[in-house]
């Protein structure tokens, strides 16, 4: 899948994007004769006609993305005969090894990006290309053609990245469970979405402890649980939707204060956790190290409903558990975090222009038709969800996009996604460096979200260096 979750930076990376910048200052004009490659002056740097050029490419993926990229690279090419593209793949340690071609004055072309780690700072040291000024010039494609949420900023009008297409958050369930139980399955429609308090009857009604006591039952027993009714999880991606639901954030508008001790976002952290040790529903942290990834985990009736990522509908679909998906519960409104991989073009490429339609053909939804009926991927491109006819190429009689899908994914993507807080929130690793650890306390049901939040705040405080998306 795009999406990709890795560990906050580490001080030799920090070192090495140091010493990348003062070795490209050093050497950059030097090597290319003049000002350095793809500068503002863009047609300056257009290949001339009929010019034989190369592009370099590096990305990760699973085998079957992979497949799909080389496809898209062999139809690029077809379209561009003048242009060649090397595709580099690093399976492991992505970051790592980028760092160290950009340390080593050796930047790819075109690079897929992790918003969560090196992405930024990169930005902030100049690297990326304005993909705004694309934009604005292009003839095919434009900020309001692409789907919500799936531009990376480094300030207002500064476009650094642009996703394949968004990655959101949905309910999962298993539709035999709720048929067996004689209970209605979980609303698609925003409009009939579940209150967070029926979404937790529901869950009770659907936990079972090891004789078939349900968790309403008075001598249902929380130490033996076979099925679960709700496996939420407990990282930022799951948890930061009804965050955004409640009214909260990660940080103020003005991005001058950390805000995951304030009312909002502490009430949904507190929502979640009484999920796991208020109505014993939800596995804890140590239990859910028990509970097999979220195909297997509602095949095997371990839960009956998942919150998770939507590119889950693949191995889903693939494990023939009769699934559906409905629409995350609302505490005050209807919200789902998209998060996403990006593409960036790096500033010192020589061929701007051609770097900017391979990313378009990255982006193409047509070109990677594969993996959006496959159901790992969802598509760049706004009218690829309300155009009847392109939605039906990836959306409808697929395994993996089963009834609910329209509603309770495309529908609020569309209309009710908020951006992941990497994008916009500054500092966020460090942030969640201090968050993380007094959150698995809450978690444990060792301390309410208030007092562990209040009790990081100061630290976290400490942190806060400010939004992406304001002045």
């Amino acid at each position: 899948m795009m999406k990709k979750h890795r560990k906050p930076l580490t001080a030799a990376i920090v070192f090495l994007l140091t010493a990348g910048l003062l070795l490209s200052a050093c050497t950059r004009s030097e090597e290319s004769g003049g000002p350095a490659a793809g500068s503002s002056d863009k047609g300056g740097t257009q290949a001339e006609a009929g010019e034989q050029i190369k592009l370099r490419l590096t990305l990760w993926g699973a085998p079957n993305e992979i497949a799909v990229n080389k496809k898209v690279i062999a139809r690029f090419e077809a379209e561009h005969p003048n242009v060649k593209v090397e595709l580099q793949q690093i399976p492991t340690d992505y970051d790592t090894k980028l760092t160290t071609m950009v340390a080593g004055n050796d930047e790819p072309d075109v690079a897929m990006m992790e918003s969560a780690t090196i992405a930024f700072p990169l930005a902030e040291q100049g690297k990326f290309l304005n993909l705004q000024e694309f934009l604005d010039k292009d003839s095919e494609i434009k900020a309001d053609t692409l789907v919500p949420n799936i531009t990376y900023s480094s300030e207002p009008g500064n476009i650094i990245g642009i996703a394949p297409g968004p990655e959101s958050f949905t309910l999962f369930y298993n539709e035999d469970v709720f048929k067996e139980a004689g209970l209605t399955p979980p609303p698609s429609k925003v409009s009939e979405a579940w209150t967070w308090e029926q979404f937790v009857d529901t869950a009770k009604k659907l936990t079972l402890d090891n004789k078939g006591r349900n968790a309403d039952d008075p001598n249902f027993d929380p130490k033996n649980i076979k099925q679960y009714g709700v496996n939420p999880g407990n990282w930022w991606g799951a948890y930061s939707s009804f965050i955004f639901s409640n009214g909260g954030d990660f940080v103020s508008p003005d991005g001058k204060t950390f805000a995951l001790n304030q009312p909002e976002a502490v009430e949904a952290l507190q929502n979640i956790a009484d999920l796991i040790n208020k109505y014993h529903v939800a596995p804890s942290p140590l239990q859910a190290k028990n509970i097999p990834a979220t195909n297997v985990a509602l095949q095997t009736r371990k839960v009956a409903m998942v919150i998770d990522g939507q590119w889950n509908t693949s191995t889903l679909a693939e494990s023939k558990v009769h699934f559906n998906v409905g629409v995350l519960p609302v505490m005050k409104k209807p919200a789902t975090t998209v998060v996403c991989a990006m593409f960036s073009i790096f500033k010192s490429t020589k061929h701007p222009q051609e770097s900017w339609e391979l990313l378009k053909a990255l982006i193409d939804p047509d070109a990677s038709i594969e993996m959006l009926t496959y159901g790992t991927w969802m598509p760049s491109l706004k009218d690829w969800y309300t155009d009847d006819a392109l939605l039906s190429k990836w959306a409808v009689n697929q395994p993996s996009r089963p009834s609910g899908y329209k509603d309770a994914v495309i529908d609020v993507v569309l209309n009710h996604s908020h951006a992941t807080p990497t994008g916009y929130v500054k500092n966020f690793n460090k942030i969640m460096d201090i968050v993380n650890p007094a959150m698995d306390n809450v978690w444990l049901g060792k301390t309410t979200a208030k007092e562990a939040m209040d009790s990081i705040a100061a630290k976290a405080q400490a942190q806060v260096q400010g939004r992406r998306d304001v002045k």
